[in-house]
């Protein structure tokens, strides 16, 4: 079985159509990237995903848990997955290591002694153990960007969705948070992201889907869909990327 499928998923705001009848599938220890121009629709698949937006029709499961019936208790299906997006949405006000502790206390009812322990192992998998009292604007982008994954795996998350992690980070603050993703993924952690950075989907995607006004036009091996793609629109995607 595979850990999240999606089948025939439609999402509209008013008359705009993002995603047209998206069908994606999901093994568990799989990296699927998904690469497109902006206003393709990657960022709306991945709320859609983790819910924080409802579909307008089509079907989404978690380890064979149907997330699109109205009864699901979204929090509960929230807890399973991590999600990152190119904001780094940390509380200027709370230290590191409050910020990585605050909902695995408030909201996953984790003692403070456990939820500080955890915290600090996970800020030491990110390398930043002894950034832990420090304020978020006292890091450097790449450094908050971090903290944000940690905060995003300190739950043991089955699947983690990250949007554009690199997209707001200067150039030289790229490379350090690709190495964490390409860490992740070879301790086989499951991952969907969306990405520009053709390189670093070429060294970790398994699978890459190429979205187009809202489908899924190409989706294949990164060799084959990076290096010799069949679809016309991907070809031209590509070649304006590159130029």
């Amino acid at each position: 079985m595979a850990l999240l499928t999606l089948e025939g998923v439609r999402k509209s705001f008013g008359q705009n159509v993002v995603l047209r009848d998206i069908d994606l599938s999901v093994e568990a220890g799989q990296c699927v990237v998904l690469i497109g121009a902006s206003g393709s629709g990657k960022s709306t698949l991945l709320r859609c995903v983790n819910l924080l937006e409802v579909v307008d029709d089509g079907r989404i499961t978690l380890e064979g848990d149907d997330l699109t019936d109205p009864r699901v208790d979204a929090d509960a299906a929230r807890a399973r997955m991590g999600i990152v997006f190119q904001a780094y949405n940390l509380f200027p006000h709370l230290s590191v290591l409050q910020n990585i502790t605050l909902a695995p206390i408030r909201v996953h009812k984790v003692s403070k002694d456990e939820a500080e322990e955890r915290a600090l192992a996970m800020l030491e998998r990110v390398g930043l153990r002894d950034r832990a009292a420090a304020r978020p604007d006292d890091l450097s982008g790449g450094q908050q960007q971090r903290v944000a994954i940690a905060r995003a795996l300190v739950n043991s998350p089955r699947l983690m969705l990250l949007d554009e992690v690199t997209s707001a980070l200067d150039p030289e603050l790229v490379g350090e948070v690709l190495d964490l993703l390409r860490s992740l993924t070879d301790e086989g952690m499951t991952m969907v992201l969306n990405t520009h950075e053709m390189g670093f989907a070429r060294q970790v995607a398994d699978t890459v889907c190429f979205l187009h006004d809202g489908v899924i036009h190409e989706q294949g091996a990164p060799e084959q869909v990076l290096g010799d793609p069949r679809e016309e629109r991907t070809r031209q995607f590509l070649s304006r990327l590159h130029a």
